[in-house]
């Protein structure tokens, strides 16, 4: 069984690891090449691209990349055409993977993507080009295949696969032990995100909430997971005499051992709210791009915990308002409201068991469906 597969980032590289492990399961024999990083190479994942190329946001970040981007999806799409595998998978990436994988189909490869773009959120134009490009789509929140299936789309829900990986009961004292912290410091973890545009535009709002935190409560601790090569572009923002950890990667530690996190929006947020963690959700860009998503959303929400509850359970402080003021504020409110800390702790409980639905199996299995069909 050969596959090929395109992660885009950290968090495609992690959703493409889980995935993975349940395919291999299925077929032990599995072959899968193509773009990756980490968590699919070690499963045996043959990588032909860094999944770090496809590690932009934004119009303006596409815009200065696109010539290497689409001579590398011209490429990718030849060898693919070449070897011919079983299937194709997209892993998230829509911009890169929906191009590529409408070649594929309409060469007669099966394609599957894997994460049903946010259509429910903004853009839902991009519902024709899924049903162009895309065979199946595997969606990880139970809401979307019904919006998928009235397009004449084919979609399954598989849940979350961090849902599966992240236990019910987050390993906090073995976190705190493996970091080097004390039972009873209380830890804020801060989560910038894994792209260069994120570090460039969000952690240094981050690092300064983390000192004017520490200057109202000099007794925190602060933990910075950060992504492979993006230590020496973070250097230079960290404010002299804050006392913070900087990590390679372990966010999943990081958010064990926290008492709350100030998170970019994205999948850490979802992860986050896995690890029953209250956060405060943050996102900066360039202002181009601010100006071209502005005022596309059908609804007020960012966040995926928030999304998920239909409520703002957590602040969002998106661009204008993401402030070093604004984030220590909301973040510090969390220590001091232990009813509203345990309520969002009671709903990302129940976000957990809703999307704790052994991801691996069900997307094995409907994959191997789309390619006996």
């Amino acid at each position: 069984m050969k596959l090929g597969m395109v992660a885009g980032e950290a968090s495609g590289d992690l959703l493409g690891g889980l995935l993975l492990t349940g395919l291999r399961q299925r077929w032990p024999e599995l072959q899968s090449a193509g773009i990756g990083g980490p968590k699919m190479i070690a499963q045996g994942f043959e990588t032909w691209w860094p999944h770090s190329k496809l590690s932009i946001f934004g119009y303006v970040d596409a815009l200065l990349n696109i010539r290497e981007l689409l001579a590398i999806r011209k490429q990718l799409g030849k060898r693919l055409l070449a070897e011919r595998p079983a299937a194709f998978i997209g892993i998230d990436a829509p911009d890169f993977n929906f191009g590529l994988e409408e070649r594929l189909k309409q060469q007669g490869v099966k394609t599957i993507h894997f994460v049903c773009p946010s259509i429910w959120a903004w853009r839902a134009e991009r519902v024709h080009k899924i049903k162009r490009s895309a065979d199946h789509v595997l969606c990880l929140f139970p809401f979307e295949p019904e919006i998928l299936h009235k397009e004449g789309i084919g979609a399954s829900y598989v849940g979350h696969p961090l849902a599966d990986a992240i236990p019910l009961e987050p390993p906090r004292a073995a976190a705190r032990a493996a970091l080097g912290l004390g039972e009873a410091d209380t830890v804020v973890a801060l989560l910038p995100g894994s792209r260069r545009s994120e570090i460039r535009y969000i952690a240094p709002a981050m690092l300064g909430a983390a000192q004017l935190m520490a200057q109202a409560r000099p007794g925190l601790r602060f933990v910075m997971p950060i992504a492979p090569g993006l230590r020496e572009m973070l250097a230079p923002l960290l404010p002299a005499g804050l006392n913070i950890e900087l990590l390679d990667g372990r966010s999943h530690e990081a958010l064990a051992a926290c008492d709350i996190t100030l998170v970019a929006s994205g999948t850490a947020t979802l992860e986050a709210a896995l690890f029953k963690r209250p956060m405060v959700i943050a996102y900066r860009m360039h202002a181009l791009n601010w100006w071209r998503m502005k005022g596309k959303n059908y609804q007020p929400w960012v966040g995926l915990p928030n999304v998920l509850a239909r409520d703002f359970v957590v602040p969002e402080l998106i661009q204008d308002r993401c402030t070093p003021e604004n984030l220590a504020r909301e973040g510090l409110a969390w220590l001091v409201e232990p009813e509203r800390y345990a309520k969002a702790q009671a709903i990302f409980q129940e976000q957990h068991l809703t999307l704790r639905c052994n991801t691996a199996q069900r997307a094995s299995d409907a994959i191997a469906q789309v390619i006996a069909a």
